[in-house]
């Protein structure tokens, strides 16, 4: 079984690629590998810069394999805004509940079709050297309800609305929406390059 490092403390993050990824993997978190108060400063202006500022900076302290999502919302309307900044949007320390109401309040009377988003996920890789990053990109597009549906999932899942099944991703489940979201869509060609 080979055991990847993720670097992130992010506990519904790391549950979410440990289900995506199946048990032919263990996943160890940050705290797991003994990095509990370790700290990140995610200050790219990319999400590939992001992901592999993280990888490296967890690397280089554990010298094990890593992996280190970086993962955002961009919305059309807003120029591609929140971006890097979606776990921020609405503050250093802002909660799920108020980056949404900060979100909605941004496209306060803009109509559904001008609403499109994506979500956009970036795994940085890496095995055996910092100097060797290998990168995988997903992307799930959707749009912005006005309003929040569901209650499953987490981040800005109750407002992005997926077309295809006609509901938000909160609306679907961590089953459907492990199978159609931007991390999935990563986590799957990062497998894909393993085998």
């Amino acid at each position: 079984m080979k055991t990847f490092v993720l670097a992130s403390q992010n506990k519904h993050k790391a549950e979410e690629i440990k289900k995506i990824l199946g048990s032919n993997f263990e996943i160890k978190t940050m705290y797991e590998a003994g990095l509990s108060n370790f700290e990140i400063i995610e200050d790219g202006n990319t999400f590939e810069e992001n992901a592999a500022k993280k990888a490296v900076s967890v690397f280089n302290e554990i010298n094990m394999p890593v992996i280190a999502d970086d993962s955002g919302l961009c919305v059309e309307h807003l120029g591609g805004a929140p971006g890097v900044h979606t776990a921020r949007f609405a503050g250093e320390n802002a909660s799920d509940s108020e980056n949404i109401d900060k979100l909605l309040s941004e496209l306060k009377n803009v109509p559904f079709e001008k609403r499109a988003a994506k979500f956009v996920c970036v795994i940085a890789f890496i095995e055996n050297s910092a100097d060797n990053i290998k990168y995988f990109r997903g992307e799930c597009s959707g749009f912005i309800l006005d309003e929040r549906r569901g209650i499953s999932g987490f981040g800005y899942d109750p407002v992005f609305y997926y077309k295809e099944y006609e509901k938000t991703l909160a609306e679907l489940g961590e089953d459907v929406k492990n199978t159609i979201s931007h991390r999935y869509k990563a986590l799957k060609k990062f497998y894909d390059s393993l085998k």
